[in-house]
């Protein structure tokens, strides 16, 4: 058993609760290698903003269970060398599919865990998830359950529709679950591809343009939950500036199109105090190697090319932090 506290993380109960308060929201980051990790501990250390480092089932594999744990740790000291002397740093897994995976991850350092069951029939969503709560309290370990369905692919996660959270269920789920916190379906959705092109209007330069979240939905949840912390998944904006680098040096990206920014600082005002982001670092880094390998078709040295790709998502992580999510300067 390796307890978080000894790799120096922390859980989300507090930093939940100061979001709340202050109206603002902590950026939940998956990552899945090295240089992913090095941008958003870099970003967060120097913006001073507490950080969520979310690995899902896909990515835990892909690292390997036993070096994440090490990367966690190592992410905390280097927090500190940048000179955030008291890091708010939390390991979260992220959709979670199972009691044993949960129970793992719990067991291997990790602060905060997701189980989600949204899938499921309502009562064995709410089975599943009391399970994984009555588990992981025994170390203080905080639990994300979700109600409803998100559309889109991210990993091992996908549905081709979504369902609306129904704010009359988020009582009863709440309270027979014992769960810290839930992500709920308000209209967001996984993956680059958040909209089909027929859910969209076009502006006057023909750029698509989602349609608005269900804000409704929200306020609902809220009313029914005053004060419960509330995460959005699927929040990635899709930043054009990276589909069209991706798609002009030969990448194919056709109408890919994510959350407005505008529409996430909404939210973030509001009792959701987690907004989760993946695709974005993913465009990120994936525009700029290919602008690299573009530009120096000679080059083969990873550092060459990953090394841009870092400092981009660092820009990336930094912009959300400060423009979108609001969370700098929460934990000096």
């Amino acid at each position: 058993m390796v307890n978080y506290k000894d790799l120096g993380l922390v859980n989300t109960r507090e930093m939940f609760a100061k979001a709340i308060k202050g109206g603002y929201a902590i950026p939940a980051f998956n990552f899945n290698n090295m240089e992913q990790l090095q941008a958003i501990i870099k970003a967060a250390a120097e913006e001073k903003s507490p950080v969520i480092l979310q690995v899902s089932k896909g990515a835990r594999n892909y690292a390997n269970a036993t070096l994440l744990r090490y990367m966690a740790q190592g992410a905390v000291a280097y927090a500190k060398e940048l000179g955030w002397e008291h890091p708010q740093i939390v390991l979260h897994l992220d959709h979670g599919d199972s009691f044993e995976l949960c129970k793992d991850c719990i067991d291997n350092g990790f602060s905060s865990v997701m189980i989600d069951g949204s899938h499921l029939p309502y009562e064995e969503n709410v089975a599943l998830t009391k399970k994984v709560v009555d588990y992981a309290h025994q170390y203080d370990v905080t639990v994300e359950g979700e109600l409803g369905v998100l559309a889109g692919v991210e990993d091992e996660v996908s549905s081709d529709h979504h369902t609306y959270t129904d704010p009359a269920e988020v009582v009863d789920f709440a309270t027979r679950t014992g769960c810290d916190s839930l992500a709920i379906s308000i209209g967001t959705s996984h993956g680059a591809y958040k909209f089909t092109p027929e859910q969209c209007t076009r502006n006057e330069e023909g750029i698509l343009v989602p349609p608005p979240l269900a804000f409704d939905v929200l306020d609902g949840v809220m009313k029914e939950l005053p004060g419960f912390p509330i995460v959005l998944h699927g929040s990635s904006s899709v930043p054009q500036e990276y589909v069209k680098t991706i798609n002009e040096l030969g990448g194919k990206l056709p109408d890919a199109i994510g959350i407005p920014e505008e529409q996430l600082r909404k939210a973030a005002k509001s009792a959701v105090c987690k907004i989760n982001i993946d695709s974005d670092s993913r465009l990120a880094m994936t525009a700029a190697i290919r602008q690299v390998f573009h530009d120096k078709p000679g080059e083969f040295d990873p550092r060459k090319y990953l090394g841009p790709a870092r400092d981009e998502m660092e820009k990336l992580y930094k912009h959300k932090i400060v423009n979108v999510l609001g969370s700098n300067g929460k934990a000096e």
